[in-house]
């Protein structure tokens, strides 16, 4: 999978060139006399924990990293704040609802189809209903921080490592 190219402006629709333009190669519109920025793509994801530590996985069902275990997440919608986006995105892939306790950062991760993905980690410890695979995830599962499996992404593994080196557990 590779990075999609822009070839056209998506404001006038002219075909783009390349032009180094304030410091750089970027796409360039000519009809519209400006670079066309491109920027990573907002996404969340959650660490929910239960009240033995254990943290929930989903195994994703698409790709990229389909097979492979991640948190609970996605990409943003135009309309939504990042925490709105990371319960929209729990409720979907897991079936829980919850209430975000804790900010653990921000972080990039390369991605073969975005180029950048923007991502927000929070925490969960406040949570209600049964955990039921839905959306992109093809399972659920409770696993202990010392036995999780492969992670599909850096950025969550990041965010796991700060939630298992810091005192905000149950």
């Amino acid at each position: 999978m590779t990075i999609k190219q822009k070839k056209y402006c998506y404001f006038c629709g002219t075909e783009l060139e390349e032009r180094f333009t304030e410091g750089r190669i970027r796409k360039y519109c000519v009809r519209c006399a400006g670079p066309l920025y491109e920027n990573p793509v907002p996404a969340t994801c959650i660490i929910v924990a239960d009240k033995n530590g254990k943290i929930l996985l989903v195994k994703r069902s698409v790709e990229p990293k389909e097979g492979f275990w991640c948190l609970p997440g996605g990409f943003m919608e135009l309309d939504e704040t990042p925490e709105q986006g990371a319960l929209r995105e729990l409720k979907e892939e897991t079936g829980l609802s919850g209430k975000i306790h804790l900010l653990l950062g921000v972080r990039t991760n390369p991605s073969p189809m975005y180029g950048t993905v923007y991502m927000t980690g929070y925490f969960i410890r406040q949570y209600s209903g049964k955990p039921v695979a839905g959306d992109d995830a093809s399972d659920v599962r409770w696993f202990n921080i010392d036995e999780l499996p492969e992670v599909a992404f850096e950025s969550h593994r990041h965010f796991i490592d700060i939630y298992h080196s810091s005192n905000i557990k149950n």
